[in-house]
């Protein structure tokens, strides 16, 4: 088992979304992003099963499990693969409910199907190749930053505009 470090475990804990990839009962791949990744312990992970049917029951069928955690300003996070384990009752179903709700997210019984908690098997950094050049880390984040506000204000703009179309 992977331990998680304390910098991966600070990516997991400000991004809280994770791309999950499992494979389906045909061999074809499945990824699915998972807004309730976060961290259960110093070698687990967990997202809460909300919307994730097919995730779900490929993790059933095959519990390879391979979450990617990513800061898109930055463009560094990292890569954990192990086996998942699928609780819909019980203790660890109880204590995923309480430790998302103590994270800010709305996990009620209602509203979450199944807690899907992943042993981290292996644990590796994704790096984005304009490092490569050179490029430090504060100039990646000003550009990423920059074109992020620039969609933002679009996204602004088109909702202004809708609202005046209604």
């Amino acid at each position: 088992m992977a331990s998680l470090t304390e910098d991966m475990k600070r990516v997991v804990l400000e991004q809280k979304l994770g791309f999950a990839a499992t494979v389906c009962p045909d061999g074809t791949p499945n990824l699915s992003p998972k807004g309730t990744t976060t961290v259960w312990d110093d070698d687990h992970l967990l997202f809460a099963d909300i919307w994730s049917p097919q995730t779900v029951r490929n993790l059933a069928e095959n519990p390879i499990v391979e979450i990617n955690v990513v800061d898109p300003v930055v463009r560094k996070g990292y890569r954990f693969k192990g086996h998942a384990n699928l609780h819909s009752d019980g203790d660890i179903f109880d204590r995923g409910l309480a430790l998302l709700r103590e994270r800010g997210y709305d996990a009620n019984r209602e509203r979450v199907r199944t807690i899907v908690l992943i042993a981290v098997d292996y644990a590796a950094p994704l790096i984005s190749p304009a490092y490569e050049q050179g490029a430090s880390e504060e100039r990646i984040a000003a550009k990423w930053e920059q074109h992020f506000d620039e969609l933002a204000q679009r996204r602004r703009a088109r909702s202004r505009s809708e609202r005046k179309t209604v």
